[in-house]
Parts: C-alpha cells; sequence; structure tokens
C-alpha cells in the first residue's frame, strides 16, 4: 500500500472568521475609575495633551500590533506621578491586546495633573 504524508505547519486560512476575544472582567472596574476622573478641567486638558504625545511618537505602532487582530481593544494605562506607566490592562484577552501591553509598559508621558492617574486609549 502506498501512502502519502505531508510534513510542516497548516498555514492559517486568510478567509477564517475570527472569533471575538474573551472579555476581561477585571476591566469594568478600570475603566470606571478612569471615568471618575472627569469632568475636571485639569484631567480634560491632559487628555488632550496625552493624546498628542501618544500620536507623536506613534506609541500605538509599536510591535505591529493593530495587525494581530481585526477587533478593537481599549487598554487603560495607570500613570505615576512623573507620567510613567506603572500598569496596562485591556478589555479583552489576545495576541493583540497583550501586544500594546507589552507597547505601553514602561512608557514615560508627561506628568498627569493628579496620582495614580488613567488612561484609556481605544486601539483600532
Amino acid at each position: 500500500m502506498a501512502g502519502c504524508e505531508t510534513t510542516g505547519t497548516k498555514q492559517a486560512d486568510p478567509n477564517a472568521v475570527e472569533a471575538p476575544s474573551p472579555k476581561n472582567p477585571d476591566f469594568a472596574g478600570e475603566m470606571s475609575k478612569f471615568d471618575a476622573q472627569f469632568p475636571n478641567a485639569k484631567a480634560t486638558k491632559y487628555e488632550n495633551e496625552s493624546i498628542a504625545f501618544n500620536n507623536e511618537r506613534k506609541l500605538d505602532q509599536k510591535g505591529n500590533c493593530h495587525g494581530k487582530s481585526k477587533y478593537p481593544v481599549t487598554i487603560v494605562l495607570v500613570l505615576d506621578a512623573e507620567g510613567k506607566v506603572t500598569k496596562t490592562m485591556t478589555d479583552v484577552e489576545n495576541a493583540k491586546a497583550a501586544c500594546f501591553r507589552s507597547a505601553y509598559t514602561g512608557v514615560q508621558f508627561p506628568r498627569p495633573p493628579m496620582a495614580p492617574y488613567r488612561k484609556a486609549i481605544l486601539l483600532k
């Protein structure tokens, strides 16, 4: 009897449907802490400054994270009094979320108006 065996890795099907990633049950608490910082004129001003800082440095493009999933990820960064990211948390658990958590860990933002300061970013 003759047989045929193939070896190697199976290639991902580019037409496959990607399932939504599991939600992080602890995320709602972090997002509530972010929301509790507002309304506050200093926090609102800082949001504009930190968005400009993020965009100028293209922090979200570090590591090619966007290509790891078609679904958006929301990340909350916890900044200390000096503006250093001391903690990150995402709304979902997948490769894209892990990539963004890694990309933002330890980043030095401008000094926030209060500490700890939570900064939420929607990453598409």
